[in-house]
């Protein structure tokens, strides 16, 4: 008899051919072969997501996939390798893996460690215990977030300008600010290096001699806000990032840090099409 190739699926990791009904579950289930692997349920339970029942809920709603196929009840994975979805939004099971938040003052360069005895992003960190790097910079003139990770897919995503990742800056300039100052930043500015824009142009006060304005571009040019603001006549007084993709500074205090959450997390994977 012609055997029913519906019943044979193949192994994610080995590669081997396992005889299992569709719908069913096998032995090691069907991310599982790989050493150290283990079940589903209990590393959804583990991230967070909620307790292992309503975990194994959401697996037989077929709500949850894994290196982008749709996950089953039995199936093992490996933490620290496997791609896990929820509802589309990416959760990250690697317990290694750091993500956080860092408001940098004024006055601190964007280094872990400076060879001239300046204060640098280490004199803060002595309570994160994992080793991590930061994404981007900001100058030492400049102050906000900055987002520090070991996660070098991510941080190279968030920072190569093929990915669009979105940055949104405070400043306060010269003033008073006329409105073709605007138009400019919005239609192109030509640089040394370079025709450069921003996405998005806001006039937020008005302060004597002085104007907020904030502005938001996708683009990490060396010193490009201060040097697009400076050929437009208004050079920066302060310069405060607020905002990275999804994540806003909000209140956190300068020279402090935070873990992002889960939902941070996800959202950051989503800006960069993950």
């Amino acid at each position: 008899m012609p055997r029913d190739d519906s019943r044979t699926r193949v192994t994610r990791t080995t590669g081997r051919a396992t005889d299992r009904p569709n719908g069913g579950v096998g032995q090691q289930g069907e991310f599982g072969a790989q050493e150290g692997a283990e079940r589903l349920q209990k590393v959804l339970a583990a991230a967070g997501v909620g307790s292992r029942r309503a975990c194994e809920d959401l697996i037989f709603r077929r709500r949850v996939t894994v290196d982008g196929r749709v996950a089953e009840l039995g199936d093992k994975v490996d933490p620290a390798t496997s791609v896990i979805h929820v509802d589309g939004e990416r959760l990250i099971t690697d317990t290694r893996l750091v993500y956080l938040a860092m408001n940098k003052p004024r006055g601190v360069v964007s280094t872990m460690a400076d060879e001239k005895g300046r204060t640098a992003l280490a004199d803060f960190l002595d309570r994160v215990e994992e080793r991590v790097y930061h994404v981007g910079r900001l100058d030492a003139d400049s102050e906000g977030l900055l987002l520090l990770t070991n996660d070098g897919t991510l941080a190279h995503r968030l920072t190569h300008p093929s990915y669009g990742v979105q940055k949104t800056y405070l400043c306060e300039v010269a003033g008073p600010l006329p409105r073709s100052v605007g138009r400019r930043l919005l239609t192109g500015v030509e640089l040394e290096d370079g025709s450069a824009k921003v996405d998005s142009f806001k006039l937020i006060d008005t302060l004597g001699r002085t104007a907020q304005i904030e502005l938001v571009l996708h683009e990490g040019r060396k010193h490009i806000v201060r040097r697009l603001l400076d050929e437009v006549g208004h050079p920066v007084s302060r310069l405060v990032r607020t905002q990275i993709g999804p994540i806003h500074l909000g209140d956190l205090r300068a020279g402090r840090t935070r873990r992002l959450t889960n939902a941070e997390i996800a959202a950051l994977f989503k800006a960069v099409g993950d």
